[in-house]
């Protein structure tokens, strides 16, 4: 007979092999579906490495999609450390790239064109953010349902522009009209679509690492989260800290946009992302809402992305086994969590 028995302590190298063991297991339970599809799994999975991390090429198309999901990993990872509870991400990175992609458009030095899309992104990002913390520090509204569904909003305000105003009245398709050729993001590598954005993402994880660990702002989120009653209780403006860590991670997920426009797009469509901000709530949970951890995470969903695409081509198996992957991943993290706070104990059959 098993049960579960609460830990005293978890050893630190048992918290770093979490998010591996939950990668491994994810990649065992998704063989069971390669092999349904009627491909051999150590092909179909070969050939997704090799697609994402092959070659110089390869790698680059999985830093470029691994971008934008290190922005908004970083911004869950942030407000999930005080408690705020952001699944708006997708909504804020929307917003972003629109209003970055109203920027971009207007004539003007390439440099201030970049730098004035990325403050006009964040701040939308961030404007999006604070809907649902201030219904929350105000009205007690549920965060999760609120910066969901504010996901919806923004999506059908997007749409509203690119069927109306923005449409493409020559080719009758709903996209905007591109940004200016001065604003695009420069290129790092030749013969690549590696950008600067790519740069500043990889940049933006060391610096909020140092802004939740060694900054008094981050000492009043992670204390806000813990307990906020005790924030309270040592002078912490609990509400105040809500409102702060929400308008930080919703300009995190605002710079995910800009960085679609600037440097991959360089305009606004229907699909201009692919779930990145949904991405970024796994990216987060197997970081473990650690910042400098949410670069590998990333850079892990990123290759499935970019791999999957290949090994569907190659072997047959749907595309959509990357989504298949990064729902089971997040579903095996979280039972993986339960093991840092519990043990499995073995007890003798009693009569």
């Amino acid at each position: 007979m098993f049960r579960l028995e609460a830990r005293t302590s978890t050893p630190a190298w048992f918290n770093l092999a979490l998010p591996l063991i939950a990668i491994a297991v994810t990649l065992v339970l998704c063989s069971g579906l390669i092999a349904v599809a009627g491909a051999g799994v150590i092909e179909a999975y070969g050939v997704m490495l090799s697609a994402s991390l092959g070659d110089s090429y390869a790698i680059t198309e999985t830093l470029v999609r691994a971008a934008p999901m290190i922005f908004t990993g970083l911004a869950v990872a942030i407000a999930f450390r005080a408690k705020f509870w952001n699944i708006g991400a997708e909504g804020q990175l929307l917003a972003g790239a629109v209003a970055s992609c109203f920027v971009g458009a207007i004539p003007m030095p390439g440099y201030l064109a970049m730098l004035l899309m990325a403050l006009v992104g964040a701040a939308a990002g961030a404007l999006v953010a604070l809907v649902p913390a201030t219904l929350r520090v105000k009205f007690k509204v549920d965060d999760v349902v609120s910066s969901l569904l504010l996901n919806s909003v923004i999506y059908y305000a997007l749409m509203a522009l690119i069927e109306g105003p923005w449409k493409d009245t020559f080719s009758g398709y709903p996209i905007s009209p591109p940004i200016e050729d001065s604003a695009n993001f420069p290129v790092l590598i030749e013969g690549t679509r590696l950008h600067l954005g790519v740069f500043v993402a990889l940049i933006a994880a060391p610096l909020c690492w140092f802004l939740i660990a060694r900054t008094t702002l981050g000492f009043r989120i992670r204390v806000t989260g813990e307990n906020p009653e005790a924030a309270r209780y040592g002078g912490i403006n609990v509400q105040r800290v809500l409102i702060s860590t929400a308008l930080l991670s919703g300009a995190l997920a605002g710079l995910a946009g800009v960085g679609e426009v600037g440097g991959v797009h360089f305009q606004v469509m229907s699909d201009i992302s692919p779930g990145y901000g949904y991405s970024g709530i796994v990216v987060a949970m197997l970081a473990r809402l650690n910042p400098l951890g949410v670069v590998p995470a990333a850079l892990f969903l990123a290759a499935v992305m970019t791999g999957a695409e290949a090994m569907s081509r190659a072997t047959g198996v749907p595309a959509f086994l990357s989504d298949v992957i990064q729902g089971t991943a997040l579903l095996s993290m979280l039972v993986a969590l339960l093991f840092t706070a519990y043990r499995i104990r073995r007890v003798g059959a009693q009569t």
